[in-house]
């Protein structure tokens, strides 16, 4: 069967952020986290610190209605460069306003509304920035929607 999954990369602290995330949505990792270091080094690579080495190299966990979000340590000492920015939403479509207050202020906790939960002509809407600086919205459809 087909799926979807929305796939974030971290600045080093991907496994605090799921952490975070487990508590929110009340769901368990698919599998424990892989590490940077339980992949087979490339050919003529060099050494990884122990650091880098207990990075996280893939996370996935459930959050809704089967959704998926995947996520990874971006490692400069692999030459990756992670440029926070509003490229990554999630919106998620909870059942009940009450569902989409909960993960609202779960979710804006120590980071930033972008807009705050309200009514619009299509449901009950909202936009936050989590801590860790992934964009989040919320919507609650009317019915017939």
């Amino acid at each position: 069967m087909a799926s979807v999954a929305i796939y974030l990369n971290f600045a080093g602290n991907t496994e605090e952020a799921f952490n975070f995330y487990k508590t929110v949505f009340g769901t368990e990792f698919l599998m424990p986290p892989m590490r940077m270091g339980d992949m087979p080094a490339p050919e003529g690579a060099p050494a990884m610190s122990e650091k880098d080495k207990n990075a996280v190299m893939h996370v996935s966990l459930p959050i809704l209605a089967g959704t998926v979000i995947m996520g990874t340590d971006m490692l400069e000492s692999m030459g990756h460069k992670l440029i926070e920015g509003n490229n990554v939403t999630i919106s998620l479509q909870p059942d009940s306003n009450a569902d989409a207050d909960k993960f609202f202020a779960a979710l804006s906790e120590g980071g930033s509304e972008i807009a705050p939960m309200r009514n619009e002509f299509w449901g009950y809407w909202g936009c936050a920035k989590d801590r860790f600086g992934i964009r989040w919205m919320f919507n609650v459809m009317k019915a017939g929607q």
